[in-house]
């Protein structure tokens, strides 16, 4: 599948309610190492369960608990390659637009 394919995939999937763990972010190495594990047992054509163990949202994400934190979106992520489009993390290597967002983020 050509990646603007997936991405309008990934869009429908994500806009039609598929439920994501948006909210369990994954800030420190223990929660990286459980997420991405989790990840690696998720089959690659497995679209909905990358999503849902990624936790990917539409938006950008503000905690609730530091409403002044910055965005974290796919664009201000460490992991978006801006000029395809994408988010590089080897677990994921999916087409991302950049206000979506997801619980791997990084600055």
């Amino acid at each position: 599948m050509a990646d603007a394919e997936l991405l309008q995939r990934i869009d429908q999937l994500l806009s039609g309610g598929l439920q994501t763990d948006s909210h369990s972010r994954a800030y420190s190495s223990d929660e990286v190492g459980t997420v991405i594990a989790a990840l690696q047992q998720v089959s690659p054509g497995d679209l909905q369960g990358r999503l849902r163990k990624a936790g990917f949202t539409l938006h950008p994400y503000v905690g609730p608990e530091d409403p002044d934190a910055i965005e974290q979106s796919c664009a201000t992520c460490m992991y978006f390659e801006r000029h395809r489009g994408v988010c590089d993390l080897p677990e994921l290597l999916l087409p991302v637009k950049p206000e979506w967002s997801c619980i791997l983020w990084r600055i």
